[in-house]
């Protein structure tokens, strides 16, 4: 990786977070980053500082960085603000969409359901981030994407827990389902309700987690 590469050792740890090699409160030491990535103190240090302006990362007094935890109140937080963005953009691609969006849009959903036929849990989560990334480029609305990416990045770990609850996607394909049925259909309106009705739903299954992980 070229020492100059902030960007490429930014991305490479934001893509290690996210995928759970480093986990919610474990430290960051610099001369392992510096090593595995192959970079510099000083370019590590700028890439953790961009990291924790995008949630993932926060720094402690005198103990360094850490990978920063998002409890599951922050998460419906988050998916609170999700839904006023996704259901905008749900709207827009409706709007843009065009006749490959839609055979490209109609081929996700047909691989979520065979996902799901099959119980490949962790493929049905694959497949509901890309058909949510999709609608967002379909849109092309470059700040609210932007936006997303981080939001998304912040709540990754609850997602994956949310994948593996028995039952989860023969609740949301349905809702899928109904959202690209809008957007090709080219119905902005509901669009964007059928979004708003699936986040929703997500932020009720936050909920059911909280009460489970509650102490007794």
């Amino acid at each position: 990786m070229p020492e100059d590469s902030k960007l490429a050792v930014t991305e490479a740890l934001r893509a290690a977070i996210l995928a759970g090699e480093y986990v919610p409160n474990q430290r960051l030491v610099e001369v392992d980053l510096c090593e595995r990535f192959g970079t510099s103190r000083f370019i590590l240090r700028t890439a953790l500082q961009d990291l924790a302006a995008q949630g993932l990362v926060e720094f402690q007094h005198n103990r360094g960085a850490r990978v920063r935890e998002v409890s599951l109140a922050e998460a419906i937080e988050i998916t609170e603000v999700r839904i006023l963005l996704e259901g905008m953009l749900a709207a827009r691609a409706a709007e843009r969409v065009t006749k490959s969006d839609i055979a490209m849009l109609r081929g996700l959903v047909r691989e979520m359901r065979a996902a799901m036929a099959k119980s490949e849990l962790l493929t049905y989560s694959d497949l509901n981030a890309r058909l949510h990334a999709a609608i967002r480029d379909i849109a092309a609305h470059e700040t609210a994407s932007r936006l997303l990416r981080q939001l998304r990045d912040q709540t990754v770990r609850h997602q994956f827990s949310l994948a593996l609850v028995p039952g989860r996607p023969a609740v949301s394909l349905p809702q899928h389902e109904a959202i690209v049925a809008a957007i090709t259909g080219r119905e902005p309106a509901e669009a964007q309700r059928a979004m708003h009705t699936h986040l929703q739903s997500v932020i009720e299954a936050f909920r059911a987690l909280t009460v489970a992980t509650m102490p007794r």
